[in-house]
């Protein structure tokens, strides 16, 4: 199987990967409590996730997912793991949102823009 994901490269000298994972559930929202489903996709592939890359980014995965629990007063089911080797989609899926995704309506992915990601078409 896989799991349809974001591989994020940054520079920790401008960026923690605590300001990521807070990110990350903002984006997440309530999929983080729903298992193997994002908005109305779902399956195994759809599942959430942090995929850290040393012990220190495990340490502060399973602490924010400890936090969110807490917060929500429910289950969080996204999976802590070590990161996997990360393979490209495919030419079709590459810019899917700049391409228009699912409802044919393009948006930006410039630096800088600030324009609500729009998922689900």
């Amino acid at each position: 199987g896989h799991t349809e994901a974001v591989r994020v490269i940054y520079d920790p000298s401008t960026t923690s990967f605590e300001a990521l994972l807070d990110t990350f559930w903002e984006r997440v929202g309530r999929n983080a409590t729903t298992l193997n489903q994002v908005g109305n996709d779902k399956g195994p592939q759809y599942r959430s996730g942090i995929y850290f890359h040393s012990e220190e980014q495990q340490k502060f995965a399973e602490a924010s997912v400890k936090a969110l629990q807490d917060k929500l007063g429910e289950t969080v089911v996204t999976e802590v793991e070590p990161a996997a080797p990360f393979w490209l989609a495919e030419d079709y899926h590459q810019q899917y949102l700049e391409k228009g995704g699912r409802g044919g309506n393009p948006q930006s992915a410039e630096k800088g823009c600030t324009d609500t990601i729009r998922c689900y078409g």
